[in-house]
């Protein structure tokens, strides 16, 4: 895709994976938009790379909508969207005889499934007034993340996991209403990256993670993320499909 004239949006884009393909996207010559709930991260982040901030809640589409619309205003309507923004939780189903709080639950659920579902169908709606272009005539793409959670989840991850799969359970349903406009939809499911998210499990814990991998042994690089999301968007023929990221690992229930 030429990004001549064309805009980016992110959300999560002032940290981890986020900036990361930011970053990459920059490089490519794409203005960039940065949705972020950290308002002070944001404007320094948009700063340094000479991007577009706009402070957004994704798990409200009002939010959602006051915040593309700011960034539109200045870089024009998006053709590439990447969902980055999310959060984690560790709580079992039950824990010392009560049961795990609905309302952490719904947070989880609201800010990764349901965020993610507000930027993607808002920019999408967007996207379909673009023109077409290139030989297939494209408008647009969309790149959601999930995690290799949904699949592997772990004991005390069940408000995450479920959010995760949720994600992945929209991909294809999603390319497929899309498909007649143009807009290629994928979703991401990276293992364990050297995040701030990564940086708050324990290490016993983290050490038992890089076990679990084939090859390499290793926290994941944003950076190596953010050349998997320029990979969707060079190729055209990768839609409809989620793309583990996770050097061949296989969770283990703890």
């Amino acid at each position: 895709m030429n990004a001549q004239n064309q805009s980016a949006v992110v959300t999560g884009g002032t940290s981890g994976l986020g900036v990361a393909v930011a970053i990459a996207l920059k490089g490519r010559g794409f203005k960039i938009g940065i949705l972020d709930l950290d308002e002070k991260n944001g404007v320094k982040t948009a700063d340094e790379l000479g991007a577009t901030f706009a402070r957004c809640d994704v798990g409200n589409a009002i939010s959602v909508q006051n915040a593309l619309s700011s960034i539109r205003a200045v870089n024009g309507q998006e053709s590439i969207c990447v969902n980055c923004a999310g959060i984690a939780l560790a709580m079992p189903t039950v824990q010392l005889d009560k049961p795990h709080d609905p309302e952490l639950f719904e947070q989880i659920i609201r800010t990764n499934l349901i965020g993610t579902f507000n930027v993607s169908s808002q920019s999408a709606a967007g996207m379909t007034r673009l023109e077409p272009k290139e030989d297939d005539n494209s408008r647009g793409l969309i790149v959601n993340t999930s995690s290799m959670a949904a699949y592997d989840g772990q004991i005390g991850h069940i408000a995450y996991s479920a959010s995760k799969a949720g994600i992945v359970g929209l991909t294809l349903p999603m390319a497929r209403d899309l498909a007649r406009d143009g807009i290629r939809v994928i979703t991401i499911a990276p293992g364990i990256f050297n995040t701030s998210m990564a940086s708050n499990i324990k290490e016993k814990h983290k050490i038992k993670i890089l076990e679990s991998q084939a090859f390499p042994k290793r926290l994941g690089k944003p950076h190596e993320f953010a050349s998997l999301v320029l990979q969707c968007l060079d190729n055209t023929m990768l839609n409809g499909e989620t793309i583990r990221l996770d050097a061949g690992c296989r969770m283990p229930p703890k």
